[in-house]
């Protein structure tokens, strides 16, 4: 049984999107989780599943010391011993502190036991966001209630390869970055995929900018040091248009080609879902970039399907590639990812 977490107000899309996918598993939801029998997770990509707990199992634990009993049991002689793996754990009921409070205390528990009997987990335990590598294993653990749950381990080199669908963040939620100097909040979404990609813009990169006005994703590329051309029929805020490593173009962003391969393309271009998908799979064919972001907009509802096919052509295409609701988007799906 596997998990799929996302925003209350996307659970439907997630379970059609998992209804296309899988035609003929059983899909149902539980508790705010969409919940899913018998899917293959390798290949699948899931636009609005925010973060996914493979092969989970529900458990019952009457206390904080249960809860920590049964996370350990669910990882001992399943992750690679002297290997680093990590744990997420977090409630999925009421409001407030009491659940949060619960699982800081099963942490505890946790500690206490580790150091008397498992002292090599102990040290193979590590808190971090960062990427998984192919050597990282991963536990999760949603409460539903204080005594029931669900709990998921996911050994090395498996989480790493199902980096698409697992999220490095707890509950696959970000941060969302701030920076009152910059043109607009727009900039939150490329920071974001940058995080969640594991790469980010960099000192001497070259980037195009597409659809750039006013300018909040050149913003954060030029801060960083890298050499930008935006493209756009209005021009970038005047700060940025003085950059000297800024190169304005005025022109429409569908039709401009680079000279040759730059290291980034980032979009965040109002159009039609199916030109920006129709974009993103020109760039890649022609290999026109190394890493990309790109954002897909939405009117409404009722074009969400169109994603499949992005699904489909992409992928072979990249290196990695990831079709992800940011925590920062709104109607928007961002795509992002490694070419080949």
């Amino acid at each position: 049984m596997h998990l799929f977490l996302t925003d209350p107000d996307t659970a439907t899309f997630l379970t059609d999107e998992l209804r296309r996918a899988t035609p003929h598993s059983s899909v149902r939801e539980i508790e705010g989780l969409d919940i899913a029998s018998d899917v293959k997770l390798d290949g699948l990509l899931l636009a609005f599943a925010r973060q996914t707990l493979p092969d989970a199992v529900e458990i019952q634990a009457a206390s904080i010391n249960a809860w920590a009993d049964r996370i350990i049991d669910a990882v001992v002689g399943v992750f690679p011993d002297d290997q680093p793996w990590r744990l997420h754990l977090w409630p999925q009921y009421g409001e407030g502190k009491a659940g949060r409070h619960r699982c800081e205390l099963i942490l505890t528990s946790l500690m206490e036991r580790l150091k008397k009997r498992r002292r090599h987990l102990l040290r193979s335990l590590i808190d971090s966001d960062a990427v998984f590598d192919v050597q990282t294993s991963l536990a999760q653990g949603v409460l539903t209630s204080p005594e029931t749950g669900w709990l998921s381990a996911t050994p090395a080199p498996r989480a790493h390869a199902l980096r698409s669908l697992i999220s490095s963040f707890p509950r696959g939620e970000v941060p969302l970055a701030d920076d009152k100097s910059a043109p607009s909040r727009a900039f939150t979404k490329l920071v974001e995929a940058e995080q969640r990609l594991g790469r980010r813009i960099e000192r001497g990169e070259t980037c195009v900018d597409l659809g750039a006005s006013p300018g909040s994703w050149s913003y954060v590329a030029l801060n960083r040091g890298a050499h930008v051309t935006a493209v756009d029929r209005s021009e970038l805020r005047e700060d940025l248009m003085r950059n000297p490593r800024l190169r304005f173009e005025s022109a429409d962003a569908f039709k401009y080609q680079p000279p040759q391969t730059v290291d980034w393309l980032v979009c965040d271009v109002i159009a039609a879902p199916q030109r920006s998908i129709d974009l993103l799979l020109e760039w890649l064919r022609e290999k026109r970039m190394r890493n990309f972001i790109v954002t897909i907009k939405f009117k409404g509802h009722d074009e969400y399907a169109l994603l499949d096919m992005l699904k489909c052509d992409a992928p072979p295409l990249c290196a990695e590639f990831h079709l992800t609701r940011l925590c920062a988007n709104k109607n928007e799906v961002c795509a992002f990812g490694v070419v080949k």
